[in-house]
Parts: structure tokens; sequence; C-alpha cells
């Protein structure tokens, strides 16, 4: 599938800002699953610095912005052909240690409901496992867009018994790690969901390594495994550690942000 992204970060502040510094984790995902055949970042008034690949395997490039400005637009936009390889990666190089996420965060902390969940899927094989503890997380939060924000933990989301696909992946990287599984955040963009509704919003799911057959993802708000509908940016720990954009800002006032995303198939 070739698939058209236009993803735009609208940065509005009520006094200006005098500078800014960004990390910019937008660039696709070199992996055999996807082929990026042009892509551009662009951000208002800003200057690309450094760029670099980390030990994950993502392109980060850094960029500044000199103000004073009160809005500031963050693009990218792009082509990038996708083939189903049923939610394995294969050929991405990166070189941190698997067990390295097995490491637990604020935001995939368990508590007892967690465990319990993570205690009610048993399989014979660690995939069989895997897609077990999939399902058991879409069973427990159901999909509802506007209950939970940023901040919500895996814990939290699992007491409300909603949340979105955010939720759903913390959630999912808990109890994988309960487990043993290493376990990652990825966030990347869907084209459409599993009914064929189009997805116009940035997306996330969860990666977890199997032995022998390397990272899988598992994307338990849809009750499937990542095909050629989804486009992957890049992992971490959890949502904080693999956000597309990270940055920091010089100046007074509150900021007010606005996502944009289209994904068109071509």
């Amino acid at each position: 599938m070739k698939l058209k992204i236009l993803h735009e970060t609208l940065y509005h502040y009520d006094m200006p800002v005098r500078n800014l510094i960004q990390s910019l984790r937008l660039t696709p995902s070199a992996c055999e699953g996807q082929k990026t055949e042009n892509w551009q970042i662009d951000v208002t008034g800003g200057q690309r610095g450094p760029a670099f690949r980390d030990g994950a395997g993502d392109w980060i490039e850094g960029w500044t912005v000199r103000g004073p400005l009160e809005e500031i637009a963050v693009r990218c936009w792009g082509v990038v052909e996708t083939t189903d390889l049923a939610g394995v990666l294969r050929g991405h190089r990166e070189i941190i240690h698997p067990l390295a996420y097995l490491r637990s965060t604020a935001a995939t902390a368990t508590d007892q409901a967690l465990r319990d969940l993570a205690a009610s899927a048993s399989g014979d094989a660690a995939l069989d496992l895997a897609h077990r503890l999939s399902g058991v997380v879409a069973d427990a939060i159901a999909y509802r867009p506007g209950v939970t924000d940023a901040r919500t933990t895996a814990a939290e989301a699992l007491a409300l018994g909603e949340g979105v696909c955010q939720d759903h992946a913390h959630a999912l990287i808990a109890v994988a790690r309960l487990h043993d599984l290493p376990a990652r955040y990825v966030s990347g963009y869907l084209h459409s969901t599993i009914d064929g509704t189009p997805h116009d919003a940035a997306h996330a799911w969860a990666e977890i390594h199997i032995q022998g057959l390397g990272w899988v993802g598992f994307d338990a708000a849809n009750r499937c495994c990542p095909d050629d509908r989804y486009v992957r940016l890049g992992s971490g720990l959890d949502s904080s550690d693999a956000a597309p954009i990270r940055g920091m800002r010089a100046g007074p006032g509150a900021e007010m942000l606005a996502v944009t995303v289209k994904v068109e198939e071509l």
C-alpha cells in the first residue's frame, strides 16, 4: 500500500516565546515493512541542527527556533510504501538489547489490577502468550476518546476501563513485562481502523520481543497486529520516551496545541 501522510503540530503561545529547542522523531523507520519514497520536515522559522540515528534505530533531528514568536508549526509530509509483514519488525537496525525494555516507567508501573490481568492470560509459547495478553487488554479497556490524557498511566486507564491507543499500549507493555517479555511503545500512523474507518490522527501500539522471531507489533486498540495500514516512526519505554516531538522553550505564558494528521492511500 502506498500512503500519503501529512502531520502538522501547531503551537500557540499567549505570550511570545524567545527561543525553542526541539528533538523530532518524525521520520518513518528504515525497515523491510516500509519504504519511504519522499519525506520532508519543516519548522516555522526553524533551523535544522544535528541529526543522528539512536540506539533504538530511530532517526532524530534537532531544530532550533529564535523568536519572538506567538505561533510555531511543525510539519512533516511525504509518501511511504508499506508491506504487510504480520506485525514482525524486520531489517530494523538497532543496538539496544531487548532486555533493556523490561524496565518499568511511571506510565507502565503495575498495581494489583494489572498483575491480576497479566495472570489471566497464559500460553504455551511466547508468541501465543503475547497475542492473549493483547486480547485481555482489549477486553479490559474499551476504546473511548476524551476520558484520558497524555499523563494517564496504564493502571489508571485499567481502573477506568476506558481509554485510547496510548492507554492500550501502556497496559499491554505493563502486563507483558510481568511475564518477562520485553515490551516497548511505538508511535506512528494508521490509515484506517480494522473496520475501514479513516484514522486521521497519530497512532500508537506496542511491540513485544519474541525469542527467535524478534520484535512483533500488537495493536490492542484494534485487536490486530500492524499490517500495511501502519507506518512506524519510533519507539521507547513509554509514550514520553517515544514522543515524536520533545523540546524546551524560553519564555512565560501558556501553550496551546493543535494536531492535524491526514493519511491517504494513493
